[in-house]
């Protein structure tokens, strides 16, 4: 069994080798065969991938994802093909029109097989939470793969596609990435479009990719990045190519270390593994230098006010009135609550219930102002840190993956799975976890952060580490891996 990379696909149909039909073939067969045990797609469109492979078929290779099967988390709208955030609340919604992210990878010649699973509007750390099926760790069927992200993680992980994107509002990419044993890279905000992403915490969302490799993330980056006048968040920074640069070491380079680190819930082999990592990257002429996060410890607290408070504000127009499910009711007030009772699972409804809360009147300035305030002090934490280094390194996740329903039962426990994500997303920074080993026979991350708009440096480093780490994730004991 083995897998194949961006860049290996690529470089077969440059040669002549494959055709993107064959490789289109090949990758549904795959996941026809794998996905009835891990459960990470929620649609699968063969004939509209065949169709489009065939389409490219004596085409001349152009670009660097060039008749590459790909996959999208289901909260990112696709024409014509149903979209649901894995909410029954949009369980037959087909968008009328494409994320930019996904016009930006139909232009650069990727195909789109499928859309992943997911928790319901991305609010989760399990994938536990979809409305539709829970999506299994291809490691081990009996854990999580992570969340929210984590039906493209798992595709991923499993082989079934070289590369997939998901988004992160507070660690859904990075996390299920470190669960997962693929790459995962969060960009800076505003670096990526959101237009066409269904809003979960609109100051906090942001679109990335799930890779085996850094090189691709980095190659997939560069065809996703961009401003678009479609999006207001989105910034007017020049598109690097993300791939140039990787192969200069990290000589010289910064990384930081922080001091006051959480280690509550640190499982001591994923802080072993790190701090081997960070070892690796000193022994390639890295100069360690420690620095100071002090308001990282309200993170999650700060996360779980605004967040939910945002999708308080988003989650609105699902009222059966504009679109998606409706309610049979005998009045409008009955319809309005009869639709949402329905519609939203239990995890949403909390974080509607809590952000309704937390934005209330006499409320307002007790928690989301206080929430702002101290988001304002951890970004100034990171400004101050990197003023001492060029990268921050540090676990993706306290823990490997957990078992389904072990924690879901236990909202606290689930929310602190994020505990080393979420700073990044409140600062708008970039972050990747990159595989650094196994605990208990399951994959574990490394987590490098850099300033806004530096994902060249996180990658170089990323990259670094990746080529000097002395091993090679072994690839899930499942069959129809391609």
């Amino acid at each position: 069994m083995s897998v194949h990379t961006v860049k290996e696909i690529v470089a077969s149909l440059r040669r002549g080798e494959a055709k993107p039909s064959e490789w289109a073939a090949r990758i549904l067969e795959c996941i026809r065969r794998a996905d009835g045990r891990v459960g990470a797609f929620l649609h699968v469109d063969e004939e509209g991938a065949l169709a489009r492979a065939k389409s490219l078929d004596g085409q001349p290779v152009e670009g660097t994802l060039f008749g590459v099967p790909y996959a999208l988390k289901d909260n990112i709208c696709t024409a014509g093909l149903r979209t649901t955030a894995a909410s029954r609340i949009l369980e037959n919604y087909v968008p009328p029109y494409s994320a930019t992210v996904a016009d930006k990878l139909a232009s650069a010649g990727a195909v789109l097989v499928g859309k992943t699973n997911m928790d319901e509007f991305a609010m989760g750390s399990s994938t536990e939470n979809s409305a539709f099926q829970p999506t299994r760790n291809p490691y081990d069927l009996e854990r999580v793969p992570g969340g929210s992200s984590g039906g493209s993680a798992a595709a991923v992980a499993a082989g079934m596609v070289p590369f997939a994107l998901g988004s992160d509002t507070g660690g859904s990419i990075r996390q299920p990435a470190a669960f997962c044993g693929v790459v995962g890279l969060k960009p800076t905000y505003g670096r990526v479009s959101r237009y066409g992403l269904i809003a979960f915490a609109s100051s906090l969302d942001q679109i990335g990719p799930f890779t085996r490799t850094v090189e691709d993330a980095a190659l997939v980056l560069e065809a996703i990045s961009g401003f678009d006048p479609h999006d207001s968040t989105s910034v007017d920074e020049p598109v690097e190519r993300f791939a140039d640069g990787l192969d200069t070491g990290v000589r010289g380079l910064r990384v930081g270390v922080v001091t006051d680190i959480q280690e509550e819930g640190l499982h001591p082999g994923v802080k072993q593994a790190v701090e081997q990592a960070i070892a690796v990257l000193q022994g390639a002429g890295a100069e360690v230098v420690e620095v100071s996060l002090p308001h990282s410890r309200y993170a999650v607290a700060t996360y779980y006010l605004i967040a939910p408070a945002e999708a308080s504000s988003n989650l609105a127009r699902y009222d059966g009135v504009r679109y998606g499910r409706r309610a049979d009711a005998d009045t409008l007030l009955e319809m309005y609550e009869r639709t949402r009772s329905e519609g939203f699972g239990m995890e949403v409804k909390r974080r509607i219930i809590i952000g309704t809360y937390a934005l209330s009147s006499g409320y307002y300035d007790a928690y989301y102002r206080r929430a702002q305030q101290m988001r304002t002090l951890i970004r100034q934490d990171f400004d101050r840190a990197f003023e001492r280094c060029d990268v921050i390194a540090l676990p993706t996740a306290p823990t490997p993956a957990f078992k389904l329903g072990e924690q879901l039962d236990d909202p606290l426990q689930m929310y602190l799975n994020d505990m080393y994500t979420i700073p990044a997303n409140l600062a708008g920074i970039p972050g990747i976890s990159v595989p650094c080993g196994l605990v208990e026979g399951l994959p574990v991350g490394v987590q490098i952060l850099g300033r806004a708009f530096d994902e060249q440096t996180v990658l170089r480093a990323a990259h670094a580490y990746e080529q000097l780490r002395g091993f090679e994730m072994p690839v899930p004991a499942l069959e129809g891996s391609a």
